[in-house]
């Protein structure tokens, strides 16, 4: 029992960081020989754990060794044009300047049910609204709207708002996360003052305290506290 729940352990560990150094993409975001390896991977790993007469190290070598050929792929790929090609295709346009092409439909085995299905994913439900929608190597579909229809921006209307940043945690469940404090050019007597204007008594009511992108001070209190 403790055999089967240590090579477990020692596989799962290693497929998590076999999957975290192959990057951060989601599955459908994955190109065709990133999402081979995924699943020869997890495949290799299953064994070792099901059949303990198999010895572990017939699971982590291969793990391994995809694990290096997947690296040195990446790496040809940004080194290489050609490799990128041979590998990861490249994209494909669907409807050019408004009009469907039906060999390319036809190449990538999509149909035009299917183009619609993602259209109106995207928000867009008529043919004649698109200039172009390009099927991605990693099978997602982009689309680009006629100029007409393209949602309007603040610089179309001349408005020149403040650049928004990312916001900053100062307080999580009653904790004081003090590096974000340095980061957000605060102190401890500027969050006293803020928690005062606030009504709020102590840290410890603090559920979650922060800096807004608008550089605005947010807090919420506990449950308990409402």
């Amino acid at each position: 029992m403790f055999t089967v729940l240590f090579r477990t352990i020692i596989l799962y560990l290693l497929v998590v960081v076999s999957m975290r150094l192959m990057g951060k993409k989601q599955i459908g975001e994955m190109e065709p020989f990133e999402l081979a390896i995924a699943i020869m991977i997890s495949e290799l790993a299953s064994l070792p754990m099901q059949d303990t007469r198999i010895s572990i190290t017939h699971g982590v070598i291969p793990i391994i060794t995809l694990l290096t050929l997947q690296s040195l792929l990446a790496l040809f790929q940004l080194k290489s044009e050609k490799m990128r090609l041979l590998f990861s295709g490249k994209p494909s346009i669907l409807i050019d300047k408004g009009k469907l092409d039906l060999k390319k439909l036809k190449d990538e085995k999509f149909n035009i049910n299917n183009l619609m299905e993602e259209l109106r994913m995207q928000g867009y439900y008529n043919l004649s609204d698109i200039e172009y929608a390009i099927l991605e190597t990693s099978g997602r579909l982009s689309v680009i709207p006629k100029t007409e229809l393209e949602p309007v921006t603040k610089m179309d209307l001349k408005i020149k708002p403040a650049q928004e940043s990312l916001p900053i945690t100062l307080v999580l469940d009653g904790k004081v996360n003090f590096k974000n404090l340095i980061i957000a050019n605060k102190d401890e007597s500027w969050l006293n003052q803020m928690m005062k204007k606030n009504s709020v008594s102590s840290i410890k009511d603090i559920l979650v305290a922060m800096l807004d992108s608008k550089g605005k001070f947010y807090c919420q209190l506990r449950e308990k506290n409402k």
